[in-house]
């Protein structure tokens, strides 16, 4: 099989169901979007950090091949079975949320990403996740979204975030905080 299909040499692609769209479509951006940060949490799962960790992020990036395929699919005109996202799933980042903020000190005040490459990796991840969900609601505003996948990413935006302080405190690194100039 080769990778090339030249179809899309004039810049349209094809929709799960068959309908072409100019690769600025709203649904392609959005579905992008989601395999640029599939791609970061690849990068942060690539880092020393602990196995349970690595588990967790695995399970995150199966879940945003779904969420890219229910971006990429027309439900109308697709006989295609996509996988579906379940609430559980948003349950298990709020689990892991929860667990990584039993061991954090309270938070006192804004923190600004750095420190070590893979606390900023994982910034650049929930900024993408950010994205991404901005562009998934621009989309919802005009086509079909499952709701699901507006809660998932709203929700991997806050795990990757806690774990980013999680992974400072693991690191033993002192988060950077943000001092207004006033």
């Amino acid at each position: 099989m080769k990778i090339y299909t030249k179809t899309g040499d004039k810049g349209q692609t094809s929709l799960i169901g068959g309908t072409r769209v100019p690769k600025h479509h709203m649904r392609i951006e959005a579905y992008g979007t989601v395999d640029e940060l599939n791609s970061w949490i690849g990068l942060i799962n690539d880092q020393e950090i602990p196995a349970e960790t690595k588990t967790i992020l695995s399970e995150i990036q199966d879940r945003l091949f779904t969420v890219g395929a229910s971006l990429a699919s027309e439900p109308e005109k697709s006989k295609m079975k996509i996988p579906d996202l379940h609430e559980s799933d948003i349950e298990l980042l709020e689990f892991e949320i929860d667990k990584m903020n039993e061991v954090l000190p309270e938070m006192r005040f804004f923190i600004l990403p750095g420190g070590h490459t893979t606390i900023s990796y994982c910034h650049l991840a929930r900024c993408v996740c950010r994205r991404a969900e901005r562009n998934v609601i621009h989309l919802h505003e005009n086509e079909f979204v499952n709701e699901l996948v507006i809660k998932y990413l709203n929700r991997l935006s806050d795990y990757l975030f806690v774990l980013a302080r999680f992974l400072a405190h693991d690191l033993k690194v002192n988060e950077i905080a943000w001092k207004a100039r006033m």
